[in-house]
C-alpha cells in the first residue's frame, strides 16, 4: 500500500489532497495544528488514516510525529510540505516583526522539520518524492507582502537546492508553485485574484505532476506564463507597475 505524509491538512489544498488521496490502497498521515478538524473529516475517509496535532514551526512534535508515522506504517512513499500561512506585513511596524518571523518560520523552516525526519530512511530505500508548496508569489516581491514572497522565494530556492542534493538517491524533489487558490488564507483579500482556482482543482494537477515524478510545476498554466513575464520585467518597469497594487491585508 501506498504511503502519504501531508502537512497543513485541516484546510486548503491539504485537505483537498487528503481527500483526493484518500481510498482503501492509501495509507494517510495527516498532521495539521487543528488536529481535531482533520480527525472529523476523516471519518469519512475509507483508507487508513493516522492524524496527528503538530505546528509545522515545532521540529520537536513534527518529528515526534514522523517518527510515530514510521513506526505505525513504514516510510512513505510521498511526503508533502504544505502547510503554508499569510499575511500583509510592514516593516515600518514594530508589532509585525512577530508576524514576520511566524511566516518565515511555518513556510520555509515548517518544510524542512517536515522533510527532515523522513530523509534518512527514504535514501536507504533509494525511491520516493518530497513535495514542497511554494508559490508563484516566490518570483518577486509582492509589495505589501514582503514576508509571504521572501519566505516563497526561500522555499523554492530551498527546494531546488533539496533535488539536486538528492539527485542520485531514487527521491524525486517537486516544487510546486500555485497561483491563487480559493482558500482561507485568499479569501481575505480584497481584490480581484486572476485565474482564481478552487482547491480540488488544484489538488488534481497536483496528483498528476506527483505520478510523472515533475520537477517543478505552476497551475494553471496562464500563471506560468504571467511568472515567467514577470521575472523579465526590469526592475524599474516592475517597480511603477506595482508601486500602487492593492495590499493584503495586515492581521
Amino acid at each position: 500500500m501506498k504511503k502519504i505524509f501531508i502537512t497543513g491538512a485541516s484546510s486548503g489544498l491539504g485537505a483537498a489532497l487528503a481527500m483526493e488521496f484518500a481510498n482503501e490502497t492509501i495509507i494517510l498521515g495527516l498532521l495539521s495544528r487543528r488536529v481535531e478538524v482533520v480527525q472529523q473529516v476523516s471519518k469519512e475517509f475509507t483508507g487508513q488514516v493516522y492524524c496527528y496535532g503538530a505546528d509545522v514551526g515545532d521540529p520537536v512534535k513534527v518529528r515526534n510525529a514522523a517518527e510515530s508515522f514510521m513506526e505505525s506504517v513504514g516510510v512513505p512513499d510521498i511526503v508533502i510540505a504544505n502547510a503554508g500561512i499569510s499575511a500583509g506585513t510592514d516593516t515600518s511596524l514594530v508589532e509585525d516583526q512577530g508576524v514576520f518571523e511566524r511566516i518565515m518560520r511555518t513556510n520555509v523552516l515548517g518544510m524542512v522539520h517536515t522533510f527532515q525526519p523522513f530523509l534518512s530512511a527514504m535514501s536507504q530505500r533509494g525511491s520516493g518524492s518530497l513535495v514542497g508548496i511554494s508559490s508563484i508569489a516566490g518570483f518577486r516581491g509582492i509589495p505589501g507582502s514582503g514576508a509571504y514572497s521572501a519566505s516563497k522565494a526561500a522555499a523554492t530556492s530551498y527546494l531546488e537546492s533539496l533535488r539536486v542534493e538528492l539527485s542520485l538517491s531514487g527521491i524525486n524533489v517537486l516544487t510546486v508553485c500555485p497561483g491563487y487558490i480559493r482558500t482561507p488564507m485568499t479569501d481575505v483579500n480584497g481584490f480581484v485574484m486572476p485565474f482564481l482556482m478552487n482547491a480540488v482543482f488544484e489538488a488534481l494537477a497536483l496528483i498528476k505532476a506527483i505520478n510523472k515524478k515533475k520537477r517543478f510545476h505552476v497551475v494553471p498554466w496562464q500563471m506560468a506564463v504571467i511568472g515567467f513575464l514577470l521575472r523579465l520585467l526590469p526592475r524599474a518597469l516592475y517597480d511603477f507597475l506595482f508601486r500602487r497594487a492593492p495590499r493584503k491585508p495586515r492581521v
